[in-house]
């Protein structure tokens, strides 16, 4: 597999050489039905990765044989899946993988050559240098980027991408469903990953997940290649189905950071606006359709019973929510367990 770890000598004021270690970066390739663009994908593939492993999920293709017949590159690991375990499935075998065998920062790099391989040293940048645990791309940040992005794809990011903030918590960043991954080896160890989801929400239930332990994500500007390919997501479907699982990330999401790990104003902002708003919102329908019902119109204390608790609520719960978005992580989990 050749050598795994690379010592640089960085030479001191006093002339001393002190040395580095570099890194051991190891790049995850999930495969399925992306035909040969994988091997040019693992071609492009840089000096400063120690590691590949392409992770066949039973592919139709046989894309695993397929490389390993043609590939000649000694860094390249096939592994295999006998059951589809979706593209979370064969992330996590690779990470596994990777992890077992030493790995300082995964990356994750799709199969069907979208993301660009010379990109991975601008991509684990941050983490190299102690400035995020996890890093991913973002294809909106240049307006003639994301102007070379279908449509289709560019308005159900648009809306995902909202969901997403509410869920994980990272009002910062955009573009939570890019593929174009990487994680400190420390962080990812801390992270429950049988709960991760195994299917195309997984890169949103990692930022999610990434949320809970306080860990702190960077956004990369990227290029992407859209070709004749065609996505095996429907939008329509994914976004009802992303759109419950937001719904669920974000009641966990809250229960575990403002409850149970913490409970500060913002709890009790949220709490109280809940509580006022829910109240108000009952009490002036049940009088409305009273009113109604006999004829009569209701007094204006009802009317201000009703109405007061509604708009001090909603109050309470935009002020949870300035909350929320500032108080995103700000100080990388790996430096803290170092």
């Amino acid at each position: 597999m050749g050598q795994m770890t690379d010592h640089t000598a960085e030479v001191s004021p006093g002339g001393n050489e002190t040395p580095k270690v570099r890194p051991r970066i190891a790049v995850v390739i999930p495969c399925y039905k992306v035909g040969d663009m994988a091997l040019g994908v693992i071609e492009r593939i840089g000096p400063e990765v120690n590691s590949i492993y392409v992770v066949d999920d039973a592919c139709p293709e046989k894309i695993g044989q397929r490389v390993q017949e043609k590939c000649r590159d000694p860094r390249v690991r096939v592994l295999f899946h006998d059951i589809n375990q979706g593209v979370g499935g064969a992330v996590m075998t690779g990470y596994a993988k990777a992890l077992e065998e030493g790995a300082d920062i995964i990356v994750k790099l799709d199969g069907d050559g979208q993301m660009d391989p010379a990109m991975i040293p601008r991509l684990v940048k941050p983490l190299i240098d102690e400035e995020a645990d996890y890093s991913k791309g973002n294809r909106f940040f240049s307006l003639e980027a994301a102007r070379s992005m279908p449509a289709v794809r560019w308005f159900g990011n648009i809306g995902l991408s909202f969901l997403a903030k509410l869920s994980t918590g990272y009002w910062d960043i955009f573009d939570p469903a890019n593929g174009f991954t990487a994680i400190n080896a420390t962080v990812l160890r801390l992270l429950p990953m049988e709960k991760i989801s195994r299917r195309y929400f997984f890169e949103t239930d990692m930022l999610f997940r990434l949320n809970t332990i306080q860990a702190v994500v960077a956004d990369m500007p990227m290029n992407a290649k859209y070709g004749d390919e065609k996505s095996g997501l429907s939008v329509t479907s994914s976004f009802f189905e992303f759109s419950a699982r937001h719904i669920a990330n974000l009641f966990k999401r809250i229960i575990y950071n403002y409850y149970l790990r913490d409970f500060n104003i913002a709890s009790l902002e949220l709490a109280a606006g809940l509580a006022m708003g829910s109240f108000g919102t009952v009490f002036g329908l049940y009088h409305w359709i009273t009113s109604v019902a006999r004829g009569e119109a209701a007094t204006a204390g009802t009317v201000m019973l009703a109405a007061l608790p509604v708009i001090l609520g909603a109050q309470l719960i935009l002020a949870f929510l300035s909350f929320d978005v500032s108080a995103r992580p700000a100080w990388p989990i790996s430096k803290k367990l170092k």
